[in-house]
């Protein structure tokens, strides 16, 4: 091959779009580490799982597809509390990763739970949608559906916030979303994977990366 040809065929490379579901959405908002939950349909209660990280201009595959379970009703663009839907869009996932176990070895701020640990749930609440601490077995000041977070001690062993509904909080709209331990069941609306994936997954966020989570079904998940 010439020269000419070859500087050709690099043009051509170069030239070529970046492949892949990551460099086909509407924006990724800065983010560096991306985590995709592609679904069939909105019906579905499992999704396809991917993990991304941006290079250069590029976004490149860095893990799965993993198949991870997803709302006991599906997903939903209008989701509410207590509805089993998992919320579609793109969401920042937290800065803190939370656990019933020690720390796997995460990069991020990591909290062990312990007795007194809850998600608020209640959306007459002034901390709807927030961790809470309260005294070892004093009953919440909050109610409805609020978790006793240091319980769930297989789907909880291991979680990330979804940061859904969280700036600003909209009261009804949908409380404790995370990427958690899979218990082999649809969720109440968060996303699951089996343990091993998880853990993975959670060791390889990096804060400084803005990491972001954009769920959606096949035909939408674009437009995010």
């Amino acid at each position: 091959m010439s020269v000419l040809a070859i500087a050709a065929a690099w043009a051509a490379a170069l030239a070529a779009p970046c492949p892949g579901l990551a460099n086909e959405l509407a924006s990724t908002r800065g983010a560096s580490q991306l985590v995709t939950v592609e679904a069939p349909g909105s019906g579905a209660t499992t999704a396809s799982l991917v993990l991304w990280a941006r290079t250069g201009s590029c976004w490149r595959r860095v893990a799965g597809p993993w198949t991870a379970r997803v709302g006991r009703r599906g997903l939903s663009g209008r989701k509410h509390e207590g509805d089993g839907t998992t919320p579609t869009g793109a969401y920042a996932l937290g800065p803190t990763v939370y656990g019933a176990a020690g720390d796997p070895g995460v990069r991020t701020a990591y909290h062990r739970l312990v007795c007194g640990d809850w998600w608020d749930e209640d959306p007459g609440s002034a901390g709807y949608n927030t961790f809470r601490h309260v005294a070892c077995g004093v009953a919440p000041p909050f109610a409805g559906t609020s978790e006793a977070l240091w319980r769930a001690t297989v789907a909880y062993r291991y979680f990330a916030v979804v940061e859904y509904n969280t700036r600003p909080v909209r009261r009804g709209r949908g409380s404790a979303i995370f990427l958690h331990v899979s218990i082999g069941a649809p969720t109440n609306g968060c996303v699951s994977l089996p343990q091993g994936e998880l853990v993975r997954l959670l060791r390889w966020l990096r804060p400084q990366a803005s990491p972001l989570i954009v769920i959606g079904t096949a035909g939408e998940i674009r437009d995010f």
